[in-house]
């Protein structure tokens, strides 16, 4: 069942930049919900993306793609494009706040650490057409870049290696010679200083 799932999403139609940006403004401005869906789907494959990177049974990958899509959804009505943050940067966090809360909940957590890149997740990247690689792809607004540059080098190394070459934790842990638990910390805090450098920079550019 999920082996279908995630070859029928792979075979979904990939949007230009023009198009997308129609589809933004169309459910911001307009509040075309069928704009709105359209947005969803085409990032649904970010949520699966994410949920088999857990080491766990089928059932709950299931449970958690339901939990991220909510999360999808949410980040979707607070998104705001003028901000010049690219959609997959923003919803990455909501999505992945679902899907931990959930595994709390159901006391199985697993930690980032230790998770596998098998199976699901392989097949996703040999397939043909990849909604995801398209998202990578435009991850970086000219406005999101010119914020990291202005981060510490560690922060964007990680942050980088992270959101734009699609490592792991441990991946990246590895190749910057630091611990999982400061590629985490990292990352946090390189977040949470683009954020507010973000607000800053539209501000210098009115």
């Amino acid at each position: 069942m999920l082996d279908e799932y995630m070859k029928s999403l792979s075979k979904i139609q990939k949007l230009s930049r023009k198009e997308e940006a129609a589809l933004w403004q169309a459910y911001k401005m307009e509040g075309k919900v069928s704009a709105r869906q359209k947005l969803i789907e085409q990032y649904q494959l970010l949520v699966v993306r994410e949920a088999v990177k857990y080491p766990i049974q089928e059932s709950l990958v299931l449970d958690l793609i339901q939990e991220g899509t909510v999360g999808l959804m949410e980040a979707a009505e607070k998104y705001d494009p003028a901000q010049g943050v690219a959609f997959s940067l923003y919803a990455i966090h909501r999505i992945r706040g679902r899907m931990n809360d959930f595994l709390r909940i159901n006391q199985k957590e697993i930690p980032i650490d230790d998770q596998e890149e098998g199976g699901w997740f392989q097949m996703l990247e040999s397939a043909e057409e990849d909604a995801f690689s398209v998202a990578d792809r435009r991850m970086l607004s000219h406005t999101v870049s010119h914020a990291m540059d202005r981060l510490p080098e560690r922060e964007k190394n990680v942050l980088c290696h992270v959101y734009l070459n699609e490592k792991t934790a441990s991946e990246t842990a590895d190749e910057l010679s630091i611990s999982t638990a400061y590629v985490h910390r990292l990352e946090k805090q390189g977040i949470r200083r683009l954020r507010g450098m973000l607000s800053r920079i539209m501000h210098e550019r009115k």
